[in-house]
C-alpha cells in the first residue's frame, strides 16, 4: 500500500551537475531518471520541478548590477534546458514524459495548462514543469509549492544530497542534529534552509506536507512512498500522524 499516490519532486539544478557543480552531466541525469522510473513503475503519478543553479545563478548577475527581472528570466530559461535533459533521459528508458513551460516556447515544450498536466499524470506520464512560475522574483521552490497544490499532489518531496533537515550543516558540524519532524512554523522561526519562506508559507496555508530526503540513497524515495520513516517531514505539527 502506497502512502502517496501523486507526488511533486523538487530537484535543484545542481543535482544534474557533475563533480564540478556546473553544467549538465548525462550520468547524473540518467541516475535521477532511474530513480523516477522506479517510483513510476509502482504506479505513482510523478511531477517534477527543477532549478537552474547548475547553469545560472542570478546572484552572479545581481552582484554586477544586472536587472533582477532579467537575471530571473535567464534562470527560468535554464530550467527549461534541465527539463529537456531529464525528459530525454526518461524517454530513453521507456518513461513517457511531457515538459510544460510557464513561458511559452511551443517548439520545445507545452505551455503550462493545469488541467492538461493533471490529465498527463492520470495517463501515466511524468510531467516536468519548467520556467518556474513564469514570473521574476519567485524561486523554483515557490514554483514547486504552487504546482504541487495546483495538481493536488499528496506531498512535495524536496530532493537533496543529505538525509533530512539538520540544525546546522552536517558536512561542517559532525554534531549537527537531524530533525525527523518539523512544523512549518518551526522551519520559519528557526530559519532552516528547507525551502524559501514563500514556499513554506504557501504549503502551510494549504496544508501540503513537505518531505526532505536524500534522493541519492537508493532506498529513500521508495521507502518514503511505502510509508517508512525517511528524511524529515514538515507538516502542520501532528507528529503522531507524520509517519508510521
Amino acid at each position: 500500500m502506497l502512502k502517496y499516490q501523486r507526488i511533486l519532486l523538487k530537484l535543484s539544478g545542481e543535482a544534474l551537475a557533475g563533480a564540478n557543480g556546473f553544467g549538465i552531466d548525462p550520468t547524473e541525469v540518467e541516475a535521477i531518471a532511474r530513480r523516477i522510473q522506479e517510483v513510476h513503475a509502482l504506479g505513482v503519478q510523478v511531477a517534477v520541478v527543477i532549478g537552474a543553479g547548475n547553469l545560472w545563478r542570478g546572484k552572479q548577475g545581481l552582484d554586477r548590477g544586472m536587472d533582477r527581472a532579467t537575471a530571473d528570466y535567464m534562470g527560468m530559461l535554464g530550467t527549461v534546458m534541465n527539463a529537456l535533459a531529464l525528459m530525454d533521459a526518461l524517454e530513453r528508458i521507456g518513461v513517457y514524459t511531457r515538459v510544460q513551460s510557464a513561458i511559452e516556447m511551443r517548439a520545445v515544450a507545452e505551455p503550462y495548462i493545469r488541467r492538461r498536466a493533471i490529465r498527463h499524470l492520470e495517463k501515466g506520464r511524468v510531467v516536468i514543469f519548467s520556467a518556474g512560475t513564469g514570473n521574476p522574483y519567485f524561486s523554483t521552490d515557490t514554483a514547486a509549492a504552487l504546482r504541487a497544490m495546483e495538481i493536488d499532489a499528496d506531498v512535495l518531496i524536496k530532493a537533496t544530497k543529505v538525509d533530512g533537515v539538520y540544525d546546522s550543516d552536517p558536512k561542517k558540524n559532525p554534531q549537527a542534529k537531524k530533525f525527523d519532524h518539523l512544523s512549518y512554523i518551526e522551519v520559519l522561526n528557526r530559519r532552516l534552509e528547507v525551502m524559501d519562506s514563500t514556499a513554506i508559507s504557501l504549503c502551510m496555508e494549504n496544508h501540503l506536507p513537505i518531505l526532505v530526503l536524500n534522493l541519492w540513497d537508493e532506498n529513500a524515495l521508495l521507502d518514503a512512498l511505502q510509508g517508512k520513516k525517511v528524511g524529515t517531514l514538515v507538516n502542520d505539527g501532528e507528529r503522531e500522524n507524520a509517519q508510521p
